[in-house]
């Protein structure tokens, strides 16, 4: 299966998560990423959160993120450095980058400069809080341009919280965002082959935010709301929708939002046809006008039986429902396997890493995922490709200019 992006060269300097994460997702895709590291290497590879055993091993923040790249080492401060990504960007498709606007001026790789000398490249950047602006010029972290400013954490917060509710996991809106700065390259690629137009795109961790929480923000604007009330336990207004406990301590998600059109069903399956016929529960308002009694009643049906009961009882009626399930469970889920979300990729010294694989399936199969370089691993290969011969390569090495 030929891959999407075949042919397409992008050119990335960047660190850390977010734009990284762009750059693993257009590798995945097929186009061919190089990416400049300085030569003490991304700041990310010297991050231990979720190594597999020493960190000095296995890093899979650099494994997941840097996918399938090429790595270059260059000083990008050094005039020398400077002159070798030009050549780089000569045949360029896409240049992908989250350096601040102050260094991508003093360095001549702000947008203007480097589409007076390649007019035809796609020039991608990757923001705290978007590209104009009084803290256009600031960085950015998924923990606070993301999840804090974003008003994810908050609206995520219990009322009465002693702290605000912090991100899931490593690099959460990191990747979230990278997808959507992948989508718009994507987009840009295409008006470019459509138009011939080059576009210069900016995602921000800020703005993806926004639209994970666009239904929030639409009401609390239109309505003059500050925060939306968030009770310990809330109360459901259709009982048919929410997370019910079972005996051995595990939970079910309903969501079946037609109400009176799958309660009929519900009951049945549970073994609870009285319900049908009694006046309290008959229809969604007559649910909604006793939902003290309806709520405490499903609740208490729920812990009688294990979750391994209520799969096979949930499964004999129409309406839409899922299990809570653990991290450490979703390797194991039939639709991961089924679909290969979870790839086993050769790490190259006889040794096997986890990697997700990019949820975009093409022609019903899964892109292959490939393991992340070492610093500077494609330096000596790169530099050859633009015309630097031996002599030249290593008098860039003794100036420190590559790695």
């Amino acid at each position: 299966m030929g891959k999407p992006l075949e042919g397409i060269k992008v050119v990335e300097v960047s660190q850390w998560a977010f734009v990284p994460a762009c750059g693993g997702a257009l590798s995945d895709l097929g186009a061919e990423v190089i990416k400049v590291e300085p030569p003490s290497g991304d700041a990310l590879r010297g991050l231990s959160i979720g190594s597999i055993g020493d960190a000095s091993a296995i890093n899979l923040s650099w494994e997941s993120y840097n996918r399938g790249k090429k790595s270059i080492t260059l000083d990008l401060k050094q005039v020398e450095g400077q002159a070798v990504l030009l050549k780089l960007l000569a045949d360029a498709d896409v240049f992908l980058t989250n350096l601040l606007p102050p260094a991508r001026v003093s360095m001549g790789l702000d947008a203007e400069t480097i589409r007076a000398k390649f007019p035809t490249i796609i020039y991608a950047s990757g923001s705290g809080t978007g590209p104009n602006g009084p803290d256009a010029s600031k960085g950015g972290y998924d923990s606070i341009s993301y999840w804090a400013r974003g008003s994810i954490s908050a609206t995520m917060t219990e009322d009465g919280a002693e702290y605000p509710v912090g991100p899931p996991g490593p690099a959460f809106g990191d990747t979230m965002s990278g997808a959507m700065l992948a989508g718009a390259i994507c987009a840009a690629i295409a008006k470019r082959a459509l138009s011939g137009e080059p576009s210069t795109v900016d995602v921000s961790l800020m703005g993806t935010a926004m639209w994970s929480m666009q239904r929030l923000i639409a009401q609390s604007t239109k309505d003059g709301n500050l925060r939306f009330p968030k009770p310990k336990n809330p109360k459901p207004f259709n009982p048919l929708v929410g997370n019910y406990r079972t005996s051995d301590d595990r939970y079910v998600s309903l969501c079946m939002l037609q109400a009176d059109k799958l309660w009929p069903g519900f009951c049945t399956a549970v073994g609870r046809d009285e319900w049908l016929t009694d006046p309290r529960y008959v229809d969604s308002k007559a649910r909604q006008k006793n939902i003290d009694a309806c709520y405490r009643d499903i609740t208490e049906l729920f812990l009688t039986k294990t979750l391994v009961e209520w799969r096979a009882i949930l499964a004999t009626q129409a309406g839409p429902w899922d299990v809570v399930q653990e991290v450490g469970e979703m390797h194991k889920d039939v639709q991961v396997v089924a679909n290969n979300y979870l790839q086993t990729v050769d790490y190259g010294d006889g040794s096997t890493i986890p990697l997700v694989s990019l949820p975009w399936l093409f022609d019903g199969e899964a892109l292959p995922a490939r393991r992340s370089p070492d610093l500077g691993a494609d330096s000596d290969e790169v530099l050859a490709s633009l015309g630097y011969d031996e002599e030249a390569i290593i008098d860039l090495k003794v100036k420190g200019v590559v790695f």
